[in-house]
């Protein structure tokens, strides 16, 4: 493990002051280190690191005792967890926490605080829509066009995709996959209204050339997370779509697209991801030409069936005709 000097001197990497709070504290020499517990280290030591990544800010108010409660371990056990990544004590880790967030900390952290103090004029449904669009702004801001473009040449490629989200985010898989479907060879959506089982079958045959797009915000289910490892034993390329480095889908995804999901009541928000998917979509569509040309077709096919829309030439003699047999007939 690296000791105290070398995490606190250890500069940010390029590019972490763009990033939402959560990606960049991850970025940083602290969140590496935790990342690697998070990864291989023992159950407890698991639990504080997933806490320390996923609450930064909460942490910098807590005592030993409140951060062992909150990660249902011993004061012991959080002792030894801060000297095992180098720091001499709990309360030289938790300033190595803050000093941490200090450099990473984005607007979204600043309208959270300024909503704190705005609780007497405040309101649930005002507060819910300030998350929605402070979650957008920093995944805006944390959303790279290289990895987007990676993983359009993905999807392009891909002979089957397939996508897959269980509870809330089957809804958010149904939309991506929706969006899709004109674009890429085959699109299946795994999980659809079948769960786990019909999930299961649908990945049976998948292989080296497909790409599986997986999505999960908290809380994670355990079967997307089978089905998504199933899936990368059988070479399948992952995409995942999630909230936060510390999601267990991070570790799995061959490309990584990250959604901010904070809410103050809800376990999380879709805000964001819906926003996402669009972006991915619109990145796909506008990827070639050929994607220019079959949005075109797409939008010629069903302009019949849209409200306020021209009827082609042909329908329109058609309908004459048939009222003009009406008329004739009575």
């Amino acid at each position: 493990m690296k000791n105290q000097s070398d995490i606190e001197q250890q500069a940010l990497p390029a590019g972490a002051g763009s990033r939402s709070p959560e990606v960049a504290f991850a970025a940083s020499a602290l969140g590496a280190t935790l990342l690697a517990i998070l990864a291989e280290g023992s159950t407890s030591h698991k639990s504080i690191a997933d806490y320390l990544l996923r609450n930064q800010v909460r942490v910098t108010a807590l005592g030993i005792e409140e951060l062992a409660d909150d990660c249902k371990v011993s004061t012991a056990t959080i002792s030894r967890f801060a000297r095992e990544i180098g720091f001499k004590n709990f309360a030289a880790m938790r300033s190595a926490v803050a000093q941490t967030l200090q450099s990473v900390l984005q607007p979204v952290e600043k309208l959270r605080n300024s909503i704190a103090r705005r609780q007497d004029a405040s309101t649930p449904a005002s507060d819910s829509l300030a998350y929605a669009g402070a979650n957008i702004g920093a995944t805006a801001m944390a959303l790279a066009a290289a990895d987007v473009d990676a993983v359009v040449k993905k999807l392009t490629r891909a002979k089957v995709v397939y996508v897959l989200g269980f509870g809330l985010s089957s809804h958010l898989a149904g939309i991506l996959a929706a969006h899709l479907q004109p674009f890429c060879q085959h699109v299946v959506e795994v999980a659809g209204h079948g769960g786990t089982e019909v999930a299961a079958g649908h990945l049976t045959n998948i292989t080296a050339r497909d790409v599986l797009v997986v999505l999960s915000f908290p809380r994670y289910t355990r079967d997307v997370i089978r089905l998504t490892g199933f899936a990368r034993d059988h070479g399948a390329c992952i995409v995942s779509i999630t909230d936060a480095p510390a999601s267990p889908l991070a570790e799995l995804g061959d490309h990584v697209l990250y959604a901010e999901s904070s809410h103050p009541i809800l376990p999380s928000s879709a805000t964001a991801a819906v926003a996402l998917i669009e972006a991915l979509a619109v990145s796909l569509m506008a990827s070639n030409k050929a994607n220019v040309a079959k949005a075109a077709r797409l939008t010629e096919a069903i302009s019949a069936y849209l409200v306020g829309a021209e009827p082609a030439a042909g329908s329109t003699d058609k309908k004459r005709a048939r009222r003009g047999a009406t008329n004739n007939n009575t």
